[in-house]
């Protein structure tokens, strides 16, 4: 444990920003998973299309912001918002 008092807050710091940035990735997770639902529904005919594209940019602005933040790689947010999109154009054709 650190035992300077500069040092004390600074872990103190980072407990809270830890938990901060898990929130902010699990809610990443979540919206990845909502498009991904949305898109199984729309093959389906459940989802309306244009309910799909709006899911799909809340998710895109969250990943964004994550990158943004420094949360995620900037290619792993290009990889994962490039799937999503993907995911979006094969369940609206």
């Amino acid at each position: 444990m650190a035992t300077h008092k500069s040092a004390v807050k600074r872990a103190r710091q980072a407990v809270g920003r830890r938990s901060r940035n898990r929130a902010y990735v699990s809610s990443v997770k979540s919206a990845v998973k909502s498009v991904k639902a949305g898109a199984e529904g729309a093959k389906a005919g459940k989802v309306k299309a244009d309910e799909l594209t709006k899911i799909f940019q809340d998710a895109q602005s969250l990943i964004m912001k994550a990158g943004t933040k420094g949360l995620m790689h900037k290619n792993c947010v290009a990889r994962r918002v490039k799937m999503l999109a993907g995911l979006v154009k094969n369940a609206t054709k």
